[in-house]
């Protein structure tokens, strides 16, 4: 029997996960990433994968979630804010330090394939994940394999502009441009990031997201306004997905999915933004929590 490997490779840490057959995690460990080191990125890889494999005694299929993606014209990642994995060949840097295939998918697309296979969307055919917390990103899960795309841009949904702008949002794109250099991103409105700065441009005060949502609970006017306003962004850009995709089951993930209000207040706005005023996709909450990212990139080896 062979156990499925997977690693999660974040800004600050690295995990791995040995998963059984029946999704049974048998070993997880993190060690911090080596930041701006590649060469010691992979070697950190390597112990974990190392580790993993001594714990369970059995070897293992690997698969690996990055902060970006590989590019299919060059073969090399793209789109890291880990910026030292940019431009570099990292799937086959690794599968020549492990000596066997690895397979590499976004850290989103990860999240997709987890609660497609065995989470919040187990056995729906089309599954859109996203990842509400610092950044803003999405992935694509189809019948439980992650949909890449021919750039390599599959589910870059934080990177379009936010559609249907009041004129609040209008002055706001300009104030606020996206660290891609573009204005209006998705990102930029309703990440974690995003809320917590439109909390203190209308208020005058910062806070962080849950302190925003502590206030929501005591009654406070501006945290109630702010949460509002992102509850209304977020359904207009989940709106702009069921118009192009039109998902089975849409799960959030992410600091901001931990927000339990959202799932009751936005499939009702997101209706009035879809296409002929329906929508019943029913959105969820990612089962496996900060887990579905290492899990996911282990069921990057379907069953």
């Amino acid at each position: 029997m062979q156990v499925r490997i997977g690693i999660d490779l974040g800004g600050t840490k690295t995990e791995v996960i040995a998963l059984a057959d029946s999704g049974e995690p048998l070993f997880r460990h993190r060690l911090p990433t080596p930041r701006n080191d590649y060469a010691q990125t992979i070697e950190t890889i390597a112990q974990l994968v190392a580790q993993a494999e001594s714990a369970t005694g059995q070897r293992g299929s690997v698969g690996v979630g990055i902060p970006g993606s590989l590019s299919p014209l060059s073969g090399k990642v793209k789109n890291a804010n880990s910026t030292w994995l940019n431009g570099q060949p990292f799937d086959k840097d690794l599968a020549r330090r492990l000596a066997r295939e690895v397979r590499i998918a976004n850290d989103a697309n990860c999240l997709a394939v987890s609660e497609a296979t065995d989470g919040a969307a187990a056995g729906a055919a089309t599954v859109f994940a996203v990842i509400i917390g610092t950044g803003c990103g999405a992935g694509i899960a189809l019948n439980g394999q992650t949909l890449i795309g021919a750039n390599g841009n599959a589910g870059e949904w934080g990177h379009n502009p936010l559609p249907w702008m009041d004129d609040q949002e209008l002055r706001y794109r300009q104030e606020v441009p996206c660290y891609c250099g573009k204005q209006g991103c998705i990102e930029t409105f309703i990440s974690g990031t995003g809320f917590a700065t439109d909390y203190q441009r209308v208020t005058g005060t910062a806070r962080k997201g849950a302190e925003i949502i502590q206030r929501v609970a005591q009654g406070d006017p501006g945290a109630e306004q702010a949460l509002a306003r992102y509850e209304m962004r977020l359904a207009k850009s989940l709106a702009h997905v069921v118009n192009m995709l039109d998902p089975d089951v849409i799960v959030l993930g992410g600091g901001m999915s931990n927000v339990d209000r959202l799932y009751q207040t936005v499939p009702p706005l997101i209706a009035s933004w879809v296409f002929g005023g329906e929508c019943r996709t029913p959105i969820r909450k990612a089962q496996h929590g900060d887990s579905s990212g290492v899990r996911g990139a282990a069921w990057l080896w379907p069953l």
